[in-house]
């Protein structure tokens, strides 16, 4: 696995070049020098996650289920100011 690093602007100007980099590993697309983005070839994507989709895949619910109702806890207690005294 090869990691590839561009520029936002490299990136901007040679958008072929990042997507054949993401056939041998991951491209980390910098802003300012700092890593904001990466991209990834859609094996590689599919790898990492397992192959799943979306949630009702990650929930492990049954095929054909996509009305799911979800009840969150609530908490009782509102939120009060800081007291600095």
């Amino acid at each position: 696995m090869t990691i590839t690093t561009f520029s936002a602007r490299e990136f901007n100007q040679d958008t072929s070049r990042a997507k054949k980099a993401a056939a041998t590993g991951p491209v980390f697309i910098t802003d300012r020098g700092r890593p904001a983005h990466v991209l990834l070839s859609i094996e590689e994507y599919r790898r990492i996650t397992g192959g799943l989709d979306n949630l009702i895949d990650r929930l492990g619910l049954p095929l054909g289920v996509e009305d799911v109702e979800m009840e969150f806890p609530r908490s009782h207690e509102v939120p009060r100011a800081a007291d600095i005294a």
